[in-house]
């Protein structure tokens, strides 16, 4: 992998978009903390550097910084928000707090034509831009030159040519800037001049050779879920090291309807691969008993699966790694959690407690993809669509869409009703315009009438978002008729339910799951 950009992450909540966009255009790109070292850096060897944007002000005591070799390294220097107030501060600018925020959409004042500017924008004219400031570029450093403002911006893009530096006060990376992507590969393709030629079959090729040279002989085992991750992540492996990867699949009894069964019918069809089976439904629910406290759940499953995971495991005595379906976005938020200055959001654990318990190596041969890269990897390992797109599933299962306490007869009627939203949406092409949908059991119950007599059963609640990563989401807007199929659908054949509700709650401020 020659061609790569380095994304130095100062706290921003978008600055996975950054990398998102770079790598539609073509170029492999990777997030790292503002504070890692030179030597790093020189390793990591980038065509081009990102200064990202951050919640700091430069004018704070210990506001982030970057060493300043890093623009004399001859490179291409693009610095966006907080990246292009640090990069004058740096370099001899002025910064100052702006007397008016601005933020939201903003209308930017092309000052001057530029490579930077090449098939988006021309001198003269005014475009839109997305902007999220409170401090502002009150003077730009020598050898700089003024492309675009505004009136809260005077200098919402900069750049000193000759040393190929740029910088801009708004943020190319989200869709609020319209011709934002056009600006980034400008950035790496035109100025920085890469190829853009990374694609899902070039890193196919280097994660098949990267997993034989790092597992050698030994023997991985995998956990397996259905899902996509997973069954991706076994998918590679199987490629790279066939039978010295063994697969787990624990079924906690908290599945979707068969999904047990069609896990293994997959596994055997599609994979020609072997897994090793455990139902153990019966000791989940008997653990989860009463407990209707969403975290208690979510503590309760988590531990039965290690120990039923680890008991399973002791089988294959002579495994030296663990591999887990660890995606980049988890990475990216792990890293700011614990060595950046970013906000916590949530922190990340596929298999929690697992390695060090079973004194494995651990192996994610996903961890550098985001969602729909995985996706990508997966038709690229000729895996069918109908696996590859599937909508994601929560580890936790059914057991976090039943709000109280989870019991069999809860589980089955469930089942019925989400087997049923599910069929619809493929029969009706809405699946794929879906990023996850899903029915949820309300702990509520109500009062209907069911043919001439009285009935007091369950709430369904429906749910249907569209995102790009899943960091936020805004509910599918169905047609009316649609919901009303279903709804009469899931009354007339789910035994238990006499009511369905649907969510249009965005997140935020909800999260996608109900738990």
């Amino acid at each position: 992998m020659k061609e790569k950009v380095l994304i130095l992450d100062f706290g921003s909540q978008v600055t996975q978009l950054i990398a998102r966009r770079i790598r539609e255009n073509g170029v492999y790109s990777e997030v790292k903390p503002f504070n890692i070292p030179l030597a790093e850096i020189r390793k990591f060897s980038p065509q081009a550097i990102i200064l990202s944007g951050g919640p700091a002000s430069v004018s704070e005591n210990f506001a982030p910084e970057v060493s300043a070799e890093i623009f004399e390294f001859g490179i291409p220097i693009l610095g966006i928000c907080y990246g292009q107030q640090l990069m004058c501060k740096m370099l001899g600018g002025q910064v100052e707090a702006g007397t008016k925020r601005e933020f939201g959409r903003a209308f930017i004042d092309i000052k001057e034509d530029s490579e930077f500017f090449s098939g988006a924008w021309k001198k003269g004219e005014a475009r839109e831009v997305w902007m999220s400031h409170g401090d502002k570029v009150s003077n730009i450093p020598p050898g700089f030159r003024v492309l675009a403002s505004t009136v809260g911006a005077p200098y919402a893009a900069i750049a000193d040519e000759k040393r190929k530096l740029y910088a801009v006060q708004f943020h190319p990376e989200v869709a609020h800037t319209p011709e934002g992507g056009t600006l980034l590969k400008n950035f790496t393709h035109v100025i920085a001049g890469v190829k853009g030629d990374w694609n899902m079959a070039a890193f196919l090729d280097e994660a098949v050779e990267k997993i034989r040279a790092e597992v050698g002989q030994a023997k991985v085992i995998c956990a397996v879920s259905g899902g996509v991750d997973s069954s991706v992540v076994a998918s590679l492996l199987h490629k790279a090291i066939g039978d010295q990867v063994k697969c787990i699949f624990v079924d906690h009894g908290l599945l979707r309807l068969n999904e047990g069964q069609k896990v293994k019918e997959m596994f055997a069809r599609d994979f020609h691969m072997p897994i090793d089976y455990i139902d153990a439904s019966d000791l989940f629910l008997k653990k989860l008993g009463k407990i209707s406290d969403p975290e208690t759940k979510r503590k309760i499953i988590g531990a039965t699966f290690i120990e039923v995971f680890d008991r399973e495991a002791a089988k294959f005595s002579d495994a030296g790694f663990l591999a887990q379906g660890t995606l980049y976005p988890d990475v990216i938020e792990s890293v700011s959690a614990f060595g950046g200055p970013s906000v916590t959001i949530k922190s990340h654990h596929n298999v929690g407690g697992l390695p060090e318990k079973m004194k494995m190596k651990l192996i994610e041969p996903v961890r550098d993809l985001f969602k729909d890269e995985v996706r990508k990897l997966g038709l690229e390992l000729g895996m069918n669509e109908e696996m590859v797109y599937r909508h994601p599933f929560p580890g936790p299962g059914l057991a976090i869409r039943i709000p109280g306490e989870v019991t069999a007869e809860k589980l089955d009627i469930l089942r019925q009703a989400d087997n049923i939203y599910m069929e619809e949406l493929k029969t009706h092409g809405l699946y794929r315009q879906i990023w996850q949908a899903y029915a949820a059991l309300l702990p509520v119950k109500t009062v209907g009438v069911m043919g001439d007599n009285r009935s007091y059963d369950y709430i369904c609640s429906l749910r249907a978002v569209t995102s790009t990563d899943g960091m936020t989401a805004d509910f599918f807007d169905f047609p009316h008729k649609f919901l009303s199929l279903v709804s009469n659908r899931i009354v007339g054949e789910v035994k238990g339910i006499n009511r369905v509700l649907y969510d249009v709650t965005g997140k935020p401020p909800a999260t996608i799951e109900l738990e």
